[in-house]
């Protein structure tokens, strides 16, 4: 039996007496408004960020957008296209609106793992080996041209991108926090060029190609200043602690169990059908919905639909899987997408 004195207390015979503060229902309103308007800070900070950088990438919203999703993804991005295009612009813009620290790694034949990770040097002072960091100890990395090193030198950065550490001299050492790696790379078709092994292209979430403009966009960078002169003047717009605050927020996207039905059978057509080499494998399933979670971040969203998968499926996919019939990294995703339908 409960005795509710007129004292604001409630009591249970034999139970400890707790006071009620407040009313139920007020409190679980207030705590929603609160959860409003901290989703509400977050779209307009997201709607900011792609405004921005829509002013330097024109006519690319949708490639900002997928970059800004692998960014809140906790992803690594893979920009694959012809010189000239604006990928390492993008890098420096990316860079330059959440407020990370920033190198710029440019490989080339004759690099070595030791100029990107780090080497020790024996310091005749203290007559000991001082280990000195290499630019991966950076928050945003870009490896441009990644595909100009050798296969030694670009699985320097696997462990960096899987684990955030390096080992050097058979000690470990903790990468900042966030850390994004950005490569660009150049059509395999080009002289000069070694391609990167499955192993590390796995670890990137995302390929995408920046492609050219359209014809309005191109005469407006043709008549407009440089891009490149504009990232410096940019504000930042998230800074490191938001960035880290959205990619939990990216995290709690809700997901639908029909939702995960369709991710699964996008992935399971992958593997049964003659068509791809091999298919996906869990971690490509993990990456595509992580970037469908980002994607409905970026979109104002708080669950995933099977829109969202849709858009970030080609980027997730084409360098994971080989075509046997030799189409276009576009048409792979478009076909998965015509193939498989939503529950």
């Amino acid at each position: 039996m409960k005795i509710v004195s007129d004292t604001g207390f409630s009591a249970t015979p034999g139970r400890s007496s707790l006071p009620i503060h407040g009313n139920p229902v007020k409190i679980a309103s207030d705590q929603n408004n609160g959860i409003r308007a901290l989703q509400d800070k977050s779209q307009q900070v997201i709607s900011a960020f792609i405004d921005r950088a829509s002013e330097v990438i024109i006519g690319k919203e949708s490639s900002i957008r997928l970059a800004l999703a692998c960014l809140l993804a906790r992803g690594h991005l893979l920009i694959e296209d012809l010189p000239g295009m604006g990928k390492t612009t993008l890098a420096h813009l990316l860079a330059q609106l959440a407020g990370l620290h920033y190198q710029r790694i440019q490989f080339t034949s004759d690099l070595l793992p030791a100029d990107i990770i780090g080497v020790s040097i024996y310091e005749r002072q203290s007559e000991a080996f001082r280990f000195h960091h290499g630019p991966i100890f950076s928050q945003l990395i870009l490896a441009d041209e990644i595909n100009r090193a050798t296969p030694k030198t670009q699985s320097a950065l696997l462990e960096a991108m899987e684990e955030h550490q390096v080992t050097a001299e058979g000690e470990t050492y903790a990468l900042p926090s966030p850390f994004f790696v950005i490569a660009t790379q150049n059509p395999a078709s080009q002289v000069g060029t070694f391609p990167l092994p499955e192993s590390q292209l796995d670890r990137f979430m995302m390929r995408i190609a920046l492609g050219y403009p359209d014809s309005a966009s191109e005469r407006s960078i043709l008549t407009g200043d440089d891009p490149r002169s504009r990232i410096q003047e940019l504000p930042v717009v998230i800074d490191p602690d938001q960035l880290k605050s959205l990619q939990a927020e990216t995290r709690g996207i809700h997901v639908a169990p029909a939702l995960l039905d369709y991710v699964q059978s996008l992935i399971d057509f992958t593997r049964t059908t003659a068509r791809f080499e091999h298919g996906l494998s869990p971690r490509a399933g993990i990456a595509l919905l992580s970037s469908a979670r980002a994607w409905a971040l970026t979109e104002g969203r708080r669950e995933v639909l099977p829109e969202d998968v849709q858009a970030v499926l080609s980027a997730v996919v084409s360098h994971r899987i080989r075509d046997l019939e030799g189409r276009s990294a576009g048409d792979v995703g478009q076909h998965i997408l015509d193939t498989v339908p939503v529950p």
